[in-house]
């Protein structure tokens, strides 16, 4: 997977669930962090804040549906898979009307599990007015997989390459000042000079010729531009 990984949270109190989602999420690519508890989920979801949330209802000191309801009030909007024993259809009704984005009961399989995943997260993408690809010119950036491409031709991007590309990407068109970007990227008290390296290197994978950019510009003093989006894409 090209860029920085997806963040999936994990939230179970039986470690071999854990285990076992780890390692097969782990091989379709995510990044995995693990939560016993709903103590410890608010705590990583604080410090770490994941793409997509994998939660069991069945936890020891929250129940599942609360900690759900919780994040929901509090704005929030991190696609929820719930992952559970609990097959009744209240319960189903239940996770599903509190703000859960999909259901899966356990036994599971993974192939299962990741295609919910991917649909949660692209169902997502679009909620928020985004298309899972966007493409301008030669450039396109799958938003669910994070693959770029130019010219068809898959560029490998570090994570801050990609995490600069992206947000530039959900702002096509417009201006982003350095701080915007700092602080989407890095947060408020990094220095300039880190942007100013990495749009560099970024230039390098994705343009043609760097030094005279299609598709990111700079806008002097201020900040860049990531060119819009094609009408028809």
């Amino acid at each position: 997977m090209t860029g920085s990984p997806v963040k999936i949270l994990v939230v179970d109190d039986e470690p071999p669930i854990r285990r076992l989602l780890r390692v097969g999420l782990t091989a379709q690519g995510y990044d995995v962090q693990e939560a016993a508890d709903a103590s410890a989920a608010r705590r990583s979801a604080e410090e770490t804040p994941p793409d997509l949330i994998v939660l069991d209802l069945g936890l020891p000191d929250t129940p599942g549906h609360d900690l759900l309801r919780e994040w929901r009030e509090q704005g929030i909007a991190t696609p929820v898979v719930i992952l559970s024993s609990r097959t009744d259809e209240a319960g189903i009704v239940k996770a599903l009307e509190t703000g859960a984005d999909d259901y899966v009961t356990k036994p599971f399989g993974m192939n299962e599990l990741g295609a919910r995943i991917r649909v949660a997260l692209r169902h997502r993408l679009q909620q928020q007015g985004e298309k899972a690809i966007f493409r301008t010119g030669g450039l396109s950036i799958d938003l669910v997989k994070r693959i770029v491409k130019v010219d068809e031709r898959e560029i490998k991007l570090s994570p801050k390459e990609y995490d600069i590309l992206r947000v530039l990407a959900q702002h096509a068109g417009k201006v982003l000042t350095h701080q915007f970007l700092l602080k989407q990227i890095w947060g408020p008290a990094a220095d300039v000079q880190y942007l100013r390296v990495y749009v560099r290197q970024l230039r390098q994978k994705i343009e043609e010729a760097p030094d005279q950019p299609q598709y990111i510009t700079t806008e002097t003093g201020v900040g860049y531009r990531l060119r819009e989006a094609d009408p028809t894409s």
